[in-house]
């Protein structure tokens, strides 16, 4: 049995919980993940492997497998393998945009190879996601997969958009967060299996996720993150706890980001964190958690993928605690 290198301590939870097929079935994913970086090249390629080689969480290959069931099949690796290439593209591409010299602490693509290459090699791992796919055509899921990458695009603009203004609402906050993130989440549990109570799931685990996530860049520390605290801030992205922060504390929403440097970014997180922002955003997330799981309800599922989903639910949440 094979599995992903560095795997978090939620995700090894639920294959050490789950029965043999489904760490297998993950080990199979990595081996594809390998087969598809490799072999463009030595510097594209070498571009490619040494993002895979970053590791990750694999939450979203492990959606699909789980909610495809023991059954998948090698339909359900291809479609796992596919919804992380586009992940792991749309990590390189934005590095690229946020000039970013650390990923997950080590150096970026970016950092290492030049904003060119790191553009070429998430146009490499965008295209080989469906190419994989229309080898043994699925048109739903290239279709899925299609739809989620224009909403991660819309999202990823929209954020640009918003880039340094501090006046943006909760709401488009939130938009945001379900283009760019939630979307992918969705995307890969309606991969594994067409029901909705699957995809309300995913969208809501995804969105807490990325609620969760914006906590931590607040709340550090830098060796646990892999990055400067404020980072989002230092790039102009402006997450929920600053939204909530300023209700509270309206000078917040006045402080000009892009004169902000490490320290003074520091500064600000601490005085984000002062105003109680981030248990009320950590409080939220909680909430769609709960959301999550109560939509499962509505599907039929056998006894071991509603633990083990469960479980995935809880471990976005353990991720961040």
């Amino acid at each position: 049995m094979t599995r992903p290198s560095a795997v978090p301590p939620p995700v090894t939870e639920v294959l050490d919980a789950s029965s043999r097929w489904l760490p297998s079935r993950l080990g199979e994913v990595e081996a594809l993940l390998r087969e598809q970086a490799g072999g463009h090249g030595e510097l594209l390629g070498g571009d490619a492997d040494m993002t895979l080689a970053a590791g990750g969480k694999r939450l979203r290959p492990l959606l699909v497998l789980l909610c495809a069931g023991e059954e998948g099949g090698e339909a359900a690796v291809r479609a796992a393998t596919a919804i992380e290439l586009v992940h792991m593209a749309t990590l390189v591409h934005d590095d690229v945009l946020d000039n970013a010299p650390l990923r997950r602490g080590l150096p970026t693509v970016a950092a290492t190879s030049g904003r060119a290459r790191a553009v070429a090699t998430g146009d490499l791992l965008f295209s080989r996601a469906f190419a994989l796919l229309a080898e043994r055509p699925d048109l739903r899921s290239i279709d899925l997969l299609a739809a989620a990458s224009v909403a991660l695009a819309r999202g990823e603009l929209a954020q640009r958009q918003d880039a340094y203004d501090t006046s943006i609402s909760e709401e488009r906050y939130l938009e945001r967060c379900r283009l760019k993130t939630a979307k992918l989440f969705e995307c890969a549990c309606l991969l594994g299996r067409d029901e909705a109570a699957l995809g309300a799931f995913g969208a809501e685990i995804g969105l807490a996720f990325q609620l969760l996530d914006d906590v931590l860049d607040v709340a550090g520390p830098p060796e646990r993150t892999g990055k400067a605290r404020g980072t989002d801030l230092l790039d102009g992205t402006i997450t929920l706890p600053l939204i909530v922060a300023a209700g509270d504390d309206p000078e917040i929403r006045a402080v000009d980001l892009r004169g902000l440097g490490e320290a003074a970014a520091a500064a600000l997180c601490d005085r984000i964190a002062s105003t109680g922002a981030l248990e009320k955003v950590r409080s939220r997330a909680l909430e769609m958690v709960t959301a999550g799981k109560r939509c499962l309800d509505a599907g039929a599922f056998d006894s071991e993928q509603r633990r083990l989903m469960d479980l995935v639910a809880d471990g976005v949440v353990q991720r961040y605690s």
